[in-house]
């Protein structure tokens, strides 16, 4: 027994605890590991011993450590264990650090060996969590987004045909994969598990998802993972109760109906350690997005039930461990607290946050009536005013579109073709806000039916041409979004964004401008279901601006309203800007206009100065 390992395990730093129990291949057989100090007995029970709960007995040590050495085992043996708790009760048990099951119902592990042959070394290598980069998430729940044509689900492997080339055509860079971790209720969507060192089954094999994993690198797709460290289900073989006594959790409900993990003890942290690490080690995972953070940080997720001082202390140990590990890996927190510094190195220590305040305040802004919308105007402009205080990602997320709160093209005001329009308008804002983008799968194609984990996405309405147009438009924002640095590069710097106008709540328009070091483009929103054949909005400098994206294409379903020639910026003095330009703006359009200059140093900073030499003329 490796006692450095053991050592880790018990000062709370055990990283690497799951190379120290769970099954292991060793020479010509197996070894088996596990945590149990108040248990009696601890029996193996498996396809070796025809399942009987007297013939195979571990030895423990002083520590409470049990072990044995069967020979002769190989891949997928089957096996449980026969937990001897302090009362004497005989109990049956998944391995808490074991690396597969069987597929629901049950729950019996299998031995399995996580060596893969790699091929993403130049992706692992090239990797960055630098926050200049763009990173535009599509967010996945394997069993609901392709079935084959018996609806049952794809495997690991076969998402590497029907996943990836989609995830690459419409331009995402990266893919979260709701969590994966072994449970057993389905509509759980996974965030009520058992498995924590265990991959679902229902998807296939380790060999699948290692290889699904190498193929999204070697196509340039990074993959985030969900993981659940707030809470785990009650399901009597899992960790409830595990020994007898209360060895993970504390002794209180979750308002899930599940326990909370008592992060007072060692060993817990540990264990959730290690679960996190095994994916960013083993399986090669891009980033973690810890979910429900706001539950760890107060006791049931309520501020006036007091801070969760031991959770918020294992929070700052593991981004610190994880970062040291694997400095390029992404933390992401799904927090929707006020809790500060929740992404700042002296305060929790993630990389990005997910901004649940922006998408609160967009998403109930979008399903006002337009006129009153001029008396909510700070819903739209408010996020500016905190922004900077953490690295936010905008998310419309899973959460977003289930338990009757509608899809988001559905939660849009007025009738199919005001939702429609306004949704395009949406994505706009969307993809020219500062801060990383977030979009579960569905949101894409204007989906009207709400997720639901037994049935893949309605792929059958991008036969509409509204759907397939909608589609398109979200094609052409994700690359423009990718390939133009000023959505992206100064994300989390004020010199990426500057208001134009923030106070148009009369007409309903909100403008703006974001930057790089070379160009800058200017974002124009119309809220309201009026058009305007000459709308003046200052701009920097002169020069003139081309229109790279208008939501009112024809090809996107729009009335084609658009700037179909270069704008010219004249002199004037408009919104604290020398220079403007005059625009055409559909009813509930949303314009992108890309500013060129006549100069040959083409630079933003140039732009920036205001000079004040005389207008190019067309």
């Amino acid at each position: 027994m490796n006692e450095k390992l053991v050592n880790e395990f018990f000062m709370g730093e055990g990283i690497n605890s799951y190379n120290l129990f769970g099954a292991h291949m060793v020479d010509k057989g197996v070894e088996f590991v596990i945590y149990a100090p108040n248990a009696r007995s601890v029996r193996l029970a498996g396809d070796f011993n025809c399942w009987s709960n007297n013939t195979h007995f571990l030895k423990k040590d002083h520590r409470g450590i049990f072990y044995t050495y069967i020979e002769g085992l190989t891949q997928y043996s089957r096996y449980k264990y026969i937990i001897e708790q302090c009362d004497g009760k005989l109990v049956e048990k998944a391995d808490p650090y074991g690396f597969y099951n069987e597929v629901r119902p049950a729950w019996s592990n299998k031995v399995v060996s996580l060596d893969f042959d790699w091929t993403d070394q130049n992706w692992m290598k090239y990797r960055s969590r630098n926050f200049d980069r763009p990173v535009n998430i599509y967010e996945v729940h394997l069993g609901g987004f392709k079935r084959d044509k018996d609806g049952k689900w794809l495997n690991y492997y076969q998402m590497i045909d029907q996943l990836i080339p989609y995830v690459v055509e419409m331009g995402y860079t990266h893919i979260e994969i709701m969590p994966i971790n072994e449970h057993g209720l389905d509509m759980s969507w996974g965030y009520q598990q058992y498995g924590y060192h265990s991959i679902t089954s229902r998807y296939g094999s380790v060999d699948q998802l290692m290889m699904f994993i190498n193929a999204c690198h070697n196509n340039n797709i990074g993959v985030i993972m969900d993981v659940v460290l707030a809470h785990f289900v009650k399901d009597s073989y899992g960790l409830i109760n595990f020994d007898g006594t209360n060895l993970y959790e504390l002794a209180m409900d979750s308002s899930w109906g599940t326990r909370y993990f008592d992060f007072r003890k060692n060993e817990v942290k540990s264990f959730l350690l290690s679960s996190c690490n095994l994916w960013l080690d083993k399986y090669h995972i891009d980033g973690l997005r810890v979910d429900a953070v706001s539950n760890m940080i107060y006791y049931d997720g309520n501020r006036d039930r007091g801070q969760n001082n031991p959770a918020i202390e294992f929070i700052k140990s593991m981004n610190y461990q994880l970062h040291q590990a694997h400095p390029d890996i992404m933390m992401i927190a799904e927090d929707s607290s006020d809790y500060p510094k929740v992404t700042a190195s002296d305060g929790l220590g993630f990389d990005y946050k997910w901004d649940l305040g922006w998408m609160n305040d967009t998403l109930k802004y979008y399903a006002m009536d337009p006129e009153y919308r001029k008396y909510h105007h700070n819903l739209i402009n408010f996020s500016m005013f905190y922004f900077y205080s953490e690295r936010f990602i905008c998310p419309f997320s899973h959460d977003e579109v289930v338990h009757s709160k509608k899809t988001i093209v559905d939660k849009m005001w007025g009738d199919y073709q005001d939702k429609f329009a306004q949704c395009r308008n949406l994505m706009v804002y969307m993809y020219t806000h500062p801060g990383k983008k977030l979009n579960f799968m569905g949101n894409e194609i204007a989906s009207f039916r709400e997720f639901d984990q037994d049935k893949q996405l309605d792929w059958f309405i991008l036969r509409y041409p509204v759907h397939d147009s909608f589609k398109r438009m979200i094609r052409d924002l994700n690359n423009i979004y990718r390939y133009n640095p000023a959505f992206y590069q100064y994300d989390y710097q004020g010199k990426g964004f500057k208001w134009i106008d923030a106070d148009n709540a009369s007409q309903r328009i909100y403008s703006y401008i974001r930057y790089d070091d070379n160009k800058c483009f200017v974002v124009v929103l119309n809220m309201a279901p009026i058009s305007y054949e000459n709308f003046e909005i200052g701009v920097p400098d002169y020069g003139y601006y081309t229109e790279i994206m208008n939501s009112e294409k024809d090809i996107y379903g729009g009335c084609n309203m658009c700037n179909f020639h270069k704008v010219v910026a004249r002199k004037a003095n408009l919104h604290g800007f020398k220079y403007k330009i005059n625009l055409r703006l559909a009813p509930y359009g949303a314009v992108i206009m890309e500013a060129k200059l006549h100069k040959k140093e083409d630079k933003c900073s140039q732009i920036k100065k205001n000079s004040n030499n005389n207008i190019v003329k067309e």
